[in-house]
């Protein structure tokens, strides 16, 4: 026999417990000497213990079970805030510098404040047949490297937060996010690269462009059901307008 499981408290507290039942039991039966009525309420306790456990198991554990998904959601959204305050937004204005036919769809990135859900619903659906794209002539490599440089630490602890793993759409984009800054900040000389790696660094920021859109959007839904004051700043720093302002005038 395993001595670790006898010595475990659980254990010893079921024991404990079974062995005060039994002289409860006892005590009664000395006192009034109705074995009949101690067998007819313990088969009925019995019999409701099946009921007892149906009810926490299904009903209770599903509660519970739900409370931790949203706190865990929670946390998952306060993670994806931290990462388009210190990465998203700069990269999405970079980005959109840089797509020429960025202008087709600006008119349905500037969200405001009367965005309902069919709104945000209309605008995926609308911006899922869209194109990003990032033109390799138009990309300032410097520019980013400079701008990404300091943020692979942040990145890597990111992609250690176990909540990250609860959102693969996020965890996707994490990875590209890291897959282009390990590219850019490899480059030592970024001031005269070739053709040929541009349109390569091209394609890996527009793996990260399409992404980031897609979440950023998600992101800002987020913030008008359950931040008004966190989506106000955020509509006021749209990346998308180019007349954006934190800096409230009306």
């Amino acid at each position: 026999m395993n001595r670790g499981i006898w010595n475990k408290w659980e254990l010893k507290l079921g024991v404990g417990l079974v062995i005060l039942s039994a002289v409860v039991y006892l005590i009664h039966y000395l006192i009034f000497r109705d074995a009949h009525h101690i067998f007819l309420y313990l088969v009925g306790d019995i019999a409701f213990v099946f009921i007892e456990v149906l009810l926490v198991t299904l009903v209770f554990h599903e509660l519970l079970s739900q409370r931790e998904k949203r706190q865990r959601l929670e946390k998952l959204n306060m993670v994806i805030g931290a990462f388009f305050s210190q990465v998203g937004f700069g990269l999405l204005r970079h980005f959109s510098d840089w797509d020429p036919e960025l202008d087709s769809i600006r008119e349905q990135l500037q969200v405001n404040a009367l965005w309902s859900e069919e709104k945000f619903d209309k605008v995926d659906t609308l911006l899922a047949k869209y194109e990003y794209r990032a033109d390799p002539a138009r990309l300032d490599v410097e520019v980013l490297k400079a701008y990404l440089s300091d943020k692979l630490d942040f990145l890597l602890r990111l992609l250690e937060n176990p909540n990250v793993l609860e959102h693969e759409t996020f965890t996707s984009l994490l990875m590209a996010v890291f897959h282009l800054s390990e590219e850019i900040v490899a480059r030592r000389n970024v001031s005269s690269l070739p053709e040929a790696d541009l349109k390569h660094l091209a394609g890996d920021v527009n793996r990260v462009y399409g992404q980031l859109v897609d979440e950023w959007l998600r992101y800002m839904r987020y913030l008008r059901r359950n931040y008004p004051y966190l989506f106000s700043l955020a509509v006021r720093t749209n990346p998308f307008d180019e007349s954006a302002t934190a800096v409230v005038t009306s």
